[in-house]
């Protein structure tokens, strides 16, 4: 038996009045989706448990089948494990954002989509000005564009600051709103606090902001630290699944909790994890990765983005090329394999008129060898809350898709 899941992230949405009270997912044009619908089974899922933030960290794990209650520590520790940074039990990691605020308000939490190369040269002057008083305990982890990491290290003499009970908020979910009251909370929150404030006149005059200014972009303003928590610890996918994976995404999150579940991971030459992807060579790349592997994971951001942005004609043209150079080829690829399966599902809604993610139930269709059909022709909202199946725990919904199920907890 042959698996795909293809998550196009953040796809979920509610009806938008531009698009005549359509969600984005009604208004595309989705055939070979709508086709998967038609011989399979629509479904609604709970990835995001209400005692957690609505983030992919979150949503993902409940996606691929894995109990937050149980294995979730936090979001930078699964992208410490993308970079193949291990972490000692008194480690922690923390999500470094490079974003731009002005007056107060969080403007771009990706500090206008910062190159790797920019973000990697402000994030070293930043720690050789801020973190020569800590001992070498922390470091700056630059990771791709906007999205990088600081790194703990402890000892049982010198534990870590922070605790499970330290907070902080998502700059993307704080998108045009002031940050007065969402800086860091808890043990060891002054300390970032005082990290964050300090990076701001590290960068204010910095030659890589200048040049980005006189360029027409936004500069990097600050860091953004948040996301923390101290080494993960998951059984492998193939140990609770008996199915062997592997993962094709240009995001570190999914990098990191495919390698905590044991999956190799497939680099794709034009994934960058925006909406200038290359679609097409994803597809081509999960095709081939069938010949080796029982189960292929593509995870498409594009989505996910174009709600950050309030562009619903950008969601709507993502989810497109995902439906033709994922989708398509990929089903055709199946059909040659034999017996299989595909799931299609988001991790958790992004609305595009909140620019952010939300709490609530995402649509998915399966459809394959033992999977009963249902009466719906189209995948979107309104099609899986009309088919009637919903998965309160999101966790659940893997041991249903993979079969013959190997399921430990």
């Amino acid at each position: 038996m042959k698996y795909v899941i293809v998550i196009p992230d953040g796809c979920a949405d509610e009806p938008i009045e531009a698009l005549g009270g359509k969600t984005p997912l009604q208004a595309a044009t989705l055939p070979n989706m709508d086709a998967i619908a038609k011989r399979g089974s629509l479904a609604l899922s709970n990835n995001t448990p209400p005692q957690y933030p609505a983030g992919s960290e979150v949503a993902n794990l409940c996606l691929f089948g894995y109990d937050p209650d149980q294995y979730f520590t936090g979001r930078a520790p699964l992208e410490a494990a993308a970079g193949g940074i291990t972490l000692g039990p008194h480690d922690f990691a923390v999500r470094c954002n490079l974003v731009t605020i002005e007056d107060q308000v969080m403007i771009d939490f990706t500090a206008d989509h910062i190159s790797t190369e920019e973000a990697t040269e402000l994030l070293n002057a930043a720690g050789e000005a801020l973190l020569g008083d800590y001992g070498g305990r922390f470091e700056f982890v630059p990771g791709v564009s906007y999205r990088n990491l600081l790194i703990y290290r402890g000892d049982a003499n010198t534990p870590a600051p922070f605790s499970g009970e330290t907070r902080s908020r998502a700059p993307h979910d704080i998108t045009d709103l002031p940050i007065t009251d969402d800086f860091p909370r808890g043990p060891g929150s002054d300390l970032l606090v005082k990290l964050m404030n300090g990076s701001a006149e590290v960068f204010a005059d910095h030659p890589v902001n200048q040049k980005r200014v006189a360029a027409g972009k936004r500069p990097a303003t600050n860091v953004w630290l948040w996301g923390l928590g101290g080494a993960p610890s998951m059984p492998s996918f193939e140990d609770r699944f008996g199915v062997k994976g592997v993962m094709i995404t240009a995001v570190d999150l999914l990098r990191g909790i495919a390698a905590l579940a044991g999956w190799p991971r497939i680099e794709v030459e034009g994934a960058t994890g925006y909406l200038d992807t290359d679609y097409a060579a994803k597809g081509q790349a999960a095709c081939k990765a069938l010949d080796e592997y029982d189960l292929v994971c593509v995870h498409i951001e594009a989505p996910d983005e174009a709600s950050h942005e309030g562009r619903h004609d950008a969601k709507i043209e993502a989810l497109q090329q995902i439906d033709t150079h994922i989708v398509g080829p990929l089903v055709e690829a199946l059909n040659r394999h034999g017996e299989h399966r595909i799931l299609v599902m988001p991790d958790h809604p992004t609305y595009c008129s909140t620019k952010k993610h939300t709490h609530g139930m995402v649509p998915l269709v399966m459809a394959g060898d033992g999977i009963e059909p249902d009466t719906q022709t189209t995948y979107d909202e309104v099609a899986a809350e009309a088919a009637g199946t919903r998965f309160e725990k999101g966790w659940d919904l893997m041991g249903e898709f993979i079969a013959p199920a190997k399921v430990t907890s």
